[in-house]
């Protein structure tokens, strides 16, 4: 099953000479339970392409359905909720809040939507990623690896049918990029999710079932 069909997407920046056309019609498809890989050179598209299919930003044109629903169709509050029940993301910036503890971070997203926390699943995540002994934990006290791990947590907590992930070891050293992703790849693959990370590190992407390239915004590589 598809969890994510692109049609046409594009996305284009000003006009005439200064025109920038930094999406220029890509198709898509991405099955439940794929980890993909998307790398391209800086400028290239693939953060633009991320924050569109993330709803984080409107495309100039094309169609978006992320689990079979028609994300541009949706109003501003409508995505919102959508956004938080059915997409995980995971940033460079690991994006913790320092006042809170491991644990109050992980189910942040779930508390703000007015959900039960399922607290099995939950600890079966940070068990898997190796952080449940520091639940009680505040971010500052973590080293960068654990700090990258807890915001894999959090974007799982809300078991969302889309998690994307945009440079997500980019702060952190060879080794430990390799150790925080393959624990992304294993964790996925154990909960069924569906990763769409973007990345420029070639060793990295190396690690998804599918890589694909964005460069001067299409497709090159399927």
């Amino acid at each position: 099953m598809n969890i994510l069909e692109i049609k046409n997407l594009r996305k284009i920046y000003g006009a005439g000479e200064t025109q920038v056309r930094a999406l220029d019609g890509i198709n898509l498809t991405v099955e439940r339970g794929e980890f993909v890989a998307i790398v391209g050179s800086s400028g290239s598209g693939k953060t633009t392409f991320l924050n569109i299919v993330g709803g984080l930003d409107v495309p100039t044109g094309g169609e978006i359905i992320v689990d079979q629903k028609k994300i541009q169709e949706l109003s501003d509050d409508e995505l919102t909720v959508f956004r938080r029940r059915k997409i995980g993301f995971i940033f460079q910036q690991y994006n913790l809040i320092q006042m809170l503890s491991v644990w109050e971070n992980i189910i942040l997203p779930l508390k703000l939507d007015g959900r039960k926390v399922d607290e099995k699943y939950v600890l079966e995540v940070t068990q898997l990623l190796g952080i449940d002994k520091k639940l009680k934990c505040l971010p500052n006290q973590l080293s960068g690896g654990q700090q990258q791990r807890v915001a894999i947590a959090r974007a799982l907590a809300t078991k969302p049918a889309l998690v994307l992930a945009d440079e997500p070891t980019g702060n952190l050293d060879s080794r430990t990029s390799q150790d925080v992703l393959g624990l992304l790849k294993i964790t996925g693959s154990r909960f069924n999710q569906t990763i769409i990370m973007i990345t420029h590190n070639e060793e990295i992407a190396q690690l998804a079932d599918r890589i694909l390239r964005i460069e001067d915004g299409q497709l090159v590589t399927r």
